[in-house]
């Protein structure tokens, strides 16, 4: 165990001399990661032998599936004790009460102010109100794109210099790269993060000078003209245009690793570097992926890349004062490893002594995850994002996969986004 470790189990231990031991049992779900479960379990057990009244059930779901299991979770009111999310679909339970703020010695900081002062500046603002704290980021994420150099020397494509840098570019080199038996897609170039779309389709339509939300958040659906030029390059990319991806084949990402031949690129986070090495590691030592920034639209009128976003650890505020007491003191230990996250997990906590830390420094490709995070801005945050998320699902799917035109998605869109706004006023 680190010197910092040990610092914090005296401190924790030396914090609850005068608390109950009356047994306490605390409910854990998050989302699976086969590279996390067994640092956390370790971490159960460990915390479990400091402190045997206290009873850790730890339960997973698949990332697809954990915001459905918590929403009617919390409707039933039988939400478990710690969970996490990333941060646009937990904001509603902050927005609407349902999550307990903590107090800073249950997490062994002296007050509210040192804590935000030992993360990276306004990392920790979207769980921030009014001088209380309602969550700490197990990871902050933004998405780079990976890609398999191989592939690109297989069609005759330097991968250093050839690499895509706009959208179209992206489209040019994957008709490229593209394998297809019929209208079936072998080998994608490239594909997107099917249905992600406040990570990575908002900010494409930012680049074109779009927005989700008008500035003072009364109106949805800003700049027809930018909408309507992403949703008609979803259009080409889909079976019915240049059938490059399709949201009905599987993750690209989830098939990256493995090096079959199946996918060239894909969007994802600097966690998947772990997932490659776990998964693969002839394919992790060979060199032959690299990372390579979020692109650009040719005529973009600003330089954005995707939106970043965290999970942060939360506690019901349902749950007992003892047992929130408790699950804070439990969160605090399992993020007291942040150098096992990094490295084993490939998880980044935004704090100051993490990013400069050698073990920092040491990771491959943290200069492109970073030059990213410089031209990134958080997540859009609005108790209305599960149903705007579907809206946008429902948008990309039509003229991907229905025949329906680009100006018709963008109408039934703007209608409904602005229909579901109109409730939330």
């Amino acid at each position: 165990m680190k010197r910092g470790a040990w610092v914090l189990v005296a401190v924790l231990v030396a914090g609850v001399v005068a608390v109950a031991q009356s047994p306490v049992t605390i409910t854990f779900w998050t989302h699976e990661d086969p590279n996390r479960t067994p640092l956390e379990e370790a971490y159960i057990r460990g915390f479990q032998a400091m402190y045997p009244h206290v009873t850790i059930e730890r339960v997973t779901y698949p990332s697809a599936k954990i915001a459905e299991v918590l929403l009617t979770a919390f409707a039933a009111r039988r939400g478990p004790d710690i969970f996490n999310l990333e941060i646009n679909d937990a904001y509603p339970y902050l927005e609407l009460g349902r999550v307990a703020p903590l107090k800073p010695e249950w997490v062994c900081y002296d007050s509210v102010e040192s804590i935000l002062g030992a993360y990276l500046e306004g990392t920790l603002d979207a769980v921030y109100r009014d001088g209380k704290l309602y969550g700490l980021p197990l990871e902050l994420t933004i998405w780079s794109v990976f890609v398999n150099k191989k592939y690109f020397r297989e069609v005759g494509l330097d991968p250093d210099r050839d690499y895509p840098r706009t959208w179209e570019q992206m489209m040019a080199v994957s008709e490229q790269l593209v394998i297809r038996d019929g209208e079936i897609l072998k080998r994608r170039g490239f594909d997107f993060r099917y249905p992600y779309y406040l990570e990575w389709l908002l900010p494409m339509v930012e680049q074109m000078g779009g927005a989700f939300l008008s500035p003072d958040g009364q109106t949805a659906i800003v700049n027809d003209d930018a909408w309507l030029h992403v949703l008609r390059f979803m259009q080409q990319w889909g079976p019915s245009g240049k059938n490059l991806g399709s949201p009905t084949y599987t993750a690209a990402r989830k098939l990256f690793n493995y090096d079959r031949n199946e996918v060239a690129m894909c969007l994802t986070g600097f966690y998947q570097i772990a997932r490659i090495r776990a998964d693969n590691e002839a394919f992790y030592e060979s060199g032959e992926w690299m990372v390579i920034p979020f692109p650009v639209f040719e005529g973009a009128v600003r330089d954005v890349a995707a939106h970043y976003y965290g999970h942060y650890y939360m506690v019901n505020a349902e749950s007992s004062p003892e047992t929130q007491e408790w699950a804070w003191r439990f969160i605090a230990y399992m993020l007291s490893h942040p150098e096992e996250y990094l490295l084993q997990v490939g998880l980044i906590q935004p704090r100051k002594d993490l990013l400069a830390s050698e073990a920092y420094a040491s990771v491959p490709y943290g200069d492109v995850f970073a030059g990213d995070m410089a031209r990134s801005s958080l997540v859009q945050l609005h108790v209305a994002n599960p149903e705007f998320k579907q809206l946008l699902d429902d948008a990309v799917k039509a003229v991907m996969l229905s025949g329906v035109t680009p100006e018709e998605a963008l109408a039934t869109l703007k209608q409904r986004a602005n229909e579901v706004l109109e409730e939330y006023r």
